[in-house]
């Protein structure tokens, strides 16, 4: 179901929750907490992390039932403000009280460290993913103007990019399209890899950079000499040669997800 605004407006069906049960009182230690873990994770992802911002709900928006609401927002091109990628909202006891009048059920909780009950707050954070994949595709496009040409490229995060390496064949003969092939079938077995023998080198370059992938290793002469290959990453165009060895060493280190930095709740 889409109203409109492409699938930015998807009604719903992607939506991804996350509810985080505290201690009545705590909120505002747990809140500011997961404001900022949700923000991180959204700028590990994105190239330009300064374009994410929080907006407060004020006090005629917040929910009845919440003390405490902010908005991550992204200023997507098809708006003249920025829109919203997720919500973090301090829900007080308003969702297990319902769950407890409606059920006849006791939901309180004995917390064994000081020996109190109390039926819990929570804090929640609400995402959409197909927003989540609108921000990165619109983070990480790019049209470059070169010397000669104007280069549409996706710079995604390696990890995120669907083609983590294309494995190309300088030319048609003399062994490399099998060097080439040989190196795909032992490297796809880590992580996504296209194979690409037709056209010009460039070509298949400028199509690699239209679908994102980060790195490009060229199969040439030398390669059957040296077991060396080329290296060429999409965000720099730089080339290193580097045996085959390193080259999938540098990739699959390139491509990792990393863990996010520690936060702690504020006291």
């Amino acid at each position: 179901i889409t109203p409109g605004n492409f699938i930015f407006r998807t009604r719903e069906f992607e939506q991804m929750e996350m509810q985080f049960f505290i201690k009545p009182g705590t909120q505002t230690q747990w809140f500011p907490y997961w404001k900022q873990v949700r923000m991180n994770w959204h700028r590990q992802y994105v190239r330009h992390g300064d374009r994410l911002s929080f907006k407060p709900h004020g006090p005629k928006e917040l929910a009845h039932y919440a003390d405490m609401a902010e908005d991550i927002t992204y200023p997507f091109p098809f708006s003249d403000k920025p829109e919203e990628i997720e919500g973090i909202h301090s829900r007080t006891d308003f969702d297990l009280k319902q769950h407890q009048t409606f059920s006849g059920k006791n939901l309180s909780y004995f917390d064994e460290t000081d020996r109190s009950r109390y039926l819990p707050y929570v804090v929640e954070t609400a995402v959409g993913a197909g927003r989540c994949l609108l921000m990165i595709l619109a983070d990480a496009y790019e049209e470059e103007q070169l010397e000669k040409d104007t280069r549409n490229v996706f710079k995604f995060h390696p990890a995120l990019a669907p083609v983590k390496a294309a494995i190309l064949p300088l030319v048609k003969k003399e062994g490399m399209p099998e060097k080439a092939q040989e190196i795909a079938r032992d490297w796809c077995q880590a992580f996504k890899v296209d194979y690409d023998e037709s056209a010009a080198i460039g070509r298949r370059y400028r199509r690699q950079d239209e679908i994102g992938t980060p790195f490009c290793v060229t199969v040439d002469g030398d390669t059957l000499k040296d077991g060396t290959v080329t290296v060429r990453d999409r965000d720099t165009m730089k080339q290193d040669r580097l045996s085959v060895k390193e080259a999938f060493a540098l990739i699959s280190e390139r491509i990792r997800h990393r863990p996010l930095p520690e936060i702690k709740a504020q006291a």
